[in-house]
Order: structure tokens, then sequence, then C-alpha cells
């Protein structure tokens, strides 16, 4: 009890010393900031000139891609659903759909992630070679390439003709949007998304 009394007396005797002085003029940061690991200069991100990498490219067209074709898939599964129902009961129709939907569905978005990975896989790996530099006046080359290259091997196990068709089928989709764009007066590949 008595060294709580002391410590109280203690405590009342410091309440006329003067507090210590904290104020921050008298601070210099340029010597404060390294101690605290913060740097001088600031900090800049490393920037590739070309735009995005190619990871950053493909996990946002493949997530796109992946969406875009849950939903087309699961819209056609819904008319599916209704047109080959078993029955015209409530439960029967539901379930009809939703297995529709579901398998539909899935199977188009896992397509298309697939399809947006191996396209932004190959228009990486072909601008880092800068095949542009090679294909004269037909620029930007590194999207046709990509589009051949991704449908010749989504289709690579159905055999080199079946291969090779789905290579010129995506060509033709490059060079049709291409000619859109152009068409409309929208800059190649300002979009963003895959060939787009």
């Amino acid at each position: 009890m008595s060294s709580a009394m002391s410590d109280r007396r203690q405590f009342e005797g410091d309440a006329g010393a003067p507090l210590p002085d904290f104020s921050t003029a008298n601070i210099q940061l340029g010597t404060v900031a390294p101690a605290l690991g913060v740097p001088q200069q600031p900090d800049y991100l490393d920037y590739d000139q070309k735009g995005r990498g190619i990871v950053v490219t493909m996990f946002a067209n493949a997530g796109m891609s992946y969406l875009l074709g849950t939903f087309a898939g699961g819209a056609y599964g819904l008319r599916e659903g209704f047109i080959h129902s078993p029955s015209q009961r409530f439960r029967v129709k539901l379930n009809s759909i939703l297995n529709h939907c579901g398998r539909h569905g899935s199977r188009w978005g896992n397509s298309l992630g697939v399809v947006s990975i191996l396209y932004s896989i190959y228009e990486g790996t072909a601008d880092n070679f800068e095949i542009d530099r090679y294909s004269g006046p037909v620029q930007p080359a590194a999207p046709g390439v990509a589009a051949f290259l991704t449908g010749a091997t989504f289709y690579a196990s159905a055999g080199p003709r079946v291969a090779a068709l789905a290579g010129t089928i995506g060509v033709g989709a490059v060079c049709g949007t291409y000619l859109c764009y152009s068409a409309l007066g929208i800059p190649y590949g300002s979009r963003g998304f895959l060939f787009l």
C-alpha cells in the first residue's frame, strides 16, 4: 500500500515539469527518410514500351473470354433446355434448363478461355521476337500469326488439314476485325482485348 502511495506522490510531483518539445520544425526529412526505409528519390515502375506484359494480357484476356463464353453458353443452354425438356412439369423443365446451362456454359467458357490464353502467349511471343520487322507491308503481323497458331494448336488433334483450316479461320477473324476498324477509323489494337 505504501508503494502505491509513493508512486502517486511521484506522479503528482512531476505535474509541474515541462513537457518535451515534439515540434517537427527541426526534423530534416532528408536525414530521417533513409533510416525509415523511404528512398530519397521516388520509385518508378519499369514501363514496357510496347504495353502490358504477356502474363498480364493473358490473364485479362482469359478472364474476359471465360466470362463471355460462360454467359453465351448459358444463354444457349437456356434455349436448349426449353426446347429439349422431356416434360412440361415445372420441376422437370427447371432441371433440364439448369443441366443444359451448366453443360454449355462451362464448355464454352473453358474453350474460349483456352483460346484466349493461346492467342495471348503467341502474340506476346511474336511481339518479343519483333516479327513485324520482317513482315514488310503487312503491319501488324503479330496478331495474324498468333491467330493462325492459336487455331492450329487448338485443333491440332483433329489432323493437319483441320488445324490449317482453323488457323486460316483465325487469320480471317483478325483480318475482318482489322478491316472493320479501318472502315470505322478506330486505331487497330486500341481496345486491348484479344485482337480487338
